[in-house]
C-alpha cells in the first residue's frame, strides 16, 4: 500500500475520476469526496497525506474547508484547484492554509510538483511574478471582480449590486476570464 493517501474534494464526478486514475498512477492511494459535509468525513476516516481541494463545490467555497481541514490534519499537504483563477483567491487560499494553487487546466506534471515538493510554491511564485508586470485593464477589472465577489462569499447577487453591474452581466465577465499564460498541455 502507498505511503501517500490523496483525498479529491471534488463536485465534477468525471474530473475527480480523471484525476484519482492519473495519481494514482503515480503511486498514490486516492479517495474521491463530492461536497463538503463529505469531505470532512472522509479527512477524519481516511487520514490522508495530500488533499486536492476544488475551489467551487455546487453549493460549497472550498475556500471554507481549508480551516477545518488543516486543523483536521495539520501537516497534510493541500493543493487548492480552480477554475476560476485570481491573485486575491491565491493570497486567501494561502493565508487560509492551502500550501499550493493551480488554475485549471493543470497538467500532471504540475500537479504532481505541487503535491510532493511542499517546500516550494511555484504557483505563488508565479503569482508574485504577475504582480511585478503590469496588468492589463481586462486583468485589473477581473481582479478586482473577484475581490469582491471573495469579500461577499461568492455570492454574484451582491457583488453585482456593489459593483454596479447588472448580474447577468457580471456572469458574462466572469465566463470570459483573462488567461495568464498557455503553458498547460494535458488538460483537467
Amino acid at each position: 500500500m502507498s505511503s501517500h493517501k490523496l483525498l479529491i474534494i471534488e463536485d465534477d464526478f468525471a474530473l475527480a475520476g480523471v484525476l484519482d486514475r492519473r495519481m494514482s498512477r503515480h503511486g498514490f492511494c486516492c479517495l474521491q469526496a463530492y461536497d463538503a459535509s463529505h469531505a470532512l468525513l472522509q479527512a477524519r476516516q481516511f487520514k490522508p497525506t495530500h488533499i486536492l481541494l476544488d475551489m467551487k463545490l455546487a453549493h460549497d467555497n472550498g475556500l471554507t474547508l481549508i480551516s477545518p481541514l488543516r486543523q483536521t490534519l495539520p501537516d497534510v499537504v493541500m493543493v487548492l484547484l480552480t477554475g476560476y483563477a485570481s491573485i486575491a483567491t491565491a493570497v486567501e487560499a494561502i493565508r487560509l492554509g492551502a500550501d499550493n494553487y493551480l488554475a485549471k487546466p493543470v497538467d500532471t506534471a504540475t500537479l504532481l510538483s505541487a503535491l510532493t515538493d511542499s517546500h516550494i510554491n511555484k504557483e505563488v511564485a508565479d503569482i508574485n511574478e504577475l504582480n511585478e508586470q503590469p496588468l492589463t485593464p481586462k486583468r485589473l477589472e477581473w481582479e478586482h471582480i473577484q475581490q469582491v465577489l471573495n469579500i461577499n462569499k461568492g455570492n454574484v447577487s451582491v457583488t453585482a449590486r456593489q459593483l454596479g453591474m447588472h448580474r447577468r452581466t457580471l456572469q458574462r465577465k466572469l465566463l470570459k476570464k483573462p488567461t495568464l499564460d498557455n503553458r498547460h498541455s494535458e488538460l483537467c
